[in-house]
């Protein structure tokens, strides 16, 4: 739930041609970006990774050329969420997941405090990087690309990959090769511009209907509840319009997509605030951007979803939500 003290609401007077306006506007300064520049991510997206493990990922994230800092924060927020005390069914442990067996053959005293502990994010993290590259160097002679094989090998394990000649025909296994791939992005600062979404002029529409309804925390937008949402209540049903699946809490909306800039938002953008600027998880509001410095989002208790600027001392960052970036989130993660 948003502070208070946010910059308050124009209010919903304001008819809606006002966004339509600045909608049309933004997309004609960005149409010329369709074709979009890629490139390759340099460095971690500002606060994807907790300030606590930061140094940790972009350290050994650069152990060897088959992963990187942002590679590997996607294998960790998909393995526990960030959560160093994540302990699975299956008994996987700590924020890298190991099961007691690999931990023995592949742990790695990453603080070289003369132990090994899975439950340390200071060995973990150390040790997931090893491993990863461990697994490429056992398949670097497959065909295909060495990260992609890398993950496979991850997945299914480094025979598979040799027999096959490169990511074996498994559903599951491809599948993790995909996932992990799309949420990389999510966690890579963007070099040049992010490709505007096609999605948000739906995602927009539906925000704007609801302009005026009451804010409720927990809601879903449901008949039962009257037809009110809170704020990542209203950017999941926004998006659902358009066939994209988001996670219920904003912290994770925040991981759907690549992260533009303050300066390249475009309408349709999830804008993000937080206390804690240096950390994803912290996050605890979300709105649509509308372009021209506003967003629709439904702010807290006592207030109606409404517009209200985005440049606020909490503003944290933005997302491009892509399709695929909402699929390859994790959908459950193991409990702490």
């Amino acid at each position: 739930m948003r502070k208070v003290w946010m910059a308050s609401g124009i209010g919903i007077g304001l008819c809606l041609s006002f966004v339509a306006l600045l909608v049309v506007g933004t997309y004609s300064a960005a149409a010329g970006l369709m074709g979009g520049v890629g490139g390759r991510a340099v460095g971690l997206a500002k606060g994807a990774v907790p300030a606590l493990y930061q140094p940790l990922v972009q350290k050994w994230g650069n152990l060897c050329p088959a992963i990187n800092p942002a590679l590997l924060a996607a294998q960790l927020y998909q393995e526990s969420g960030w959560n160093p005390k994540a302990q699975s069914p299956a008994a996987a442990q700590g924020i890298a997941q190991f099961i007691p067996g690999t931990w023995a053959a592949h742990g790695v005293d990453g603080d070289k405090d003369g132990d090994r502990d899975v439950w340390d994010p200071a060995d973990a993290i150390p040790s997931a990087a090893s491993y990863d590259c461990e697994l490429a160097g056992y398949v670097k002679k497959a065909p295909g690309d060495q990260t992609d094989n890398m993950l496979a090998a991850y997945n299914a394990g480094a025979y598979a990959v040799i027999k096959y000649g490169g990511v074996p025909p498994y559903r599951e296994t491809q599948n993790y090769v995909k996932v992990i791939r799309t949420l990389e992005k999510s966690f890579a600062r963007p070099v040049g511009r992010v490709e505007p979404s096609r999605q948000a002029a739906g995602a927009i529409y539906f925000a704007q209907q609801r302009l005026g309804t009451k804010y409720l925390w927990g809601g879903n937008g449901t008949p039962e509840q009257g037809g009110r949402f809170d704020c990542s209540g209203l950017t999941q049903a926004a998006y659902r319009t358009v066939d994209i699946e988001l996670p219920r809490v904003a912290n994770d909306q925040y991981n759907a997509g690549p992260h533009p800039s303050r300066d390249e938002l475009l309408p349709g953008d999830l804008v993000f605030f937080s206390d804690d600027l240096t950390n994803s998880r912290a996050i605890r509001h979300v709105g649509l951007y509308v372009g021209g410095g506003y967003m629709i989002n439904a702010p807290y208790t006592g207030a109606v979803i409404r517009f209200d600027k985005i440049d606020t001392p909490d503003y944290f960052g933005a997302t491009r939500v892509t399709k695929d970036g909402a699929k390859a989130l994790p959908t459950a993660l193991p409990e702490g």
